[in-house]
């Protein structure tokens, strides 16, 4: 079964993540979710299966949380949708196999799910 990387190729932890998916020579999909951005259904299996909020994978530090979001009070749809509107928001990296998923921080979690 293949292993989907949601992959920023600009983020160190992200690279790391890819590293070490490709050194255990698994069958990886690299998901490069800025220029395919994932969909609110997707968005919404991805929580499911890291068992977290939409809060909980949002990226605080971006300059467009801190400009749009910051001290706001979003239901999870609203978080979601503001995720799909700017996918920068997204934790990084997300690996995904056998319907299981990790965010890779540290990048040594990946091997919890291979």
């Amino acid at each position: 079964m293949e292993t989907i990387i949601y992959h920023n190729a600009r983020c160190s932890k992200s690279r790391e993540c890819l590293n070490i998916l490709e050194s255990k020579r698994d069958d990886v999909v690299i998901r490069n979710y800025l220029k395919e951005p994932p969909d609110y259904a997707e968005i919404e299996g991805l929580l499911k299966m890291l068992k977290l909020s939409p809060l909980e994978v949002i990226r605080h530090n971006e300059n467009i949380f801190k400009e749009n979001y910051a001290g706001k009070n979003l239901t999870d749809r609203e978080w979601i949708e503001a995720i799909v509107e700017n996918p920068i928001l997204l934790e990084r990296p997300i690996v995904v196999k056998d319907g299981k998923a990790v965010i890779g921080r540290p990048p040594s979690r990946v091997v919890e799910i291979l």
